[in-house]
């Protein structure tokens, strides 16, 4: 299959990101708005499907790094 914009039309992104969302929600919670902007950043020609990629682990690890942090401070403060 091709997923690179100059290969394929808005309407077969589009049907590709409809897959590849359901998929991904059916063991998980709604991807968030920024990850459907970026999503909608590449239905519309704009960013390339591997970069978006690249931005929402980044994303996700980002925020998994900053909850992290709020768990440590969480139980520091708790054994005091």
């Amino acid at each position: 299959m091709k997923y690179l914009i100059n290969e394929t039309t808005k309407e077969e992104r589009a049907r590709l990101v409809y897959k590849a969302l359901g998929i991904s929600m059916s063991d998980a919670e709604a991807p968030s708005s920024k990850t459907l902007a970026l999503a909608n950043e590449y239905i519309e020609g704009n960013m390339e499907l591997e970069d978006v990629q690249k931005k929402v682990i980044e994303m996700h690890k980002k925020g998994f790094e900053e909850n992290e942090w709020s768990v440590c401070i969480w139980k520091w403060s708790i054994k005091k």
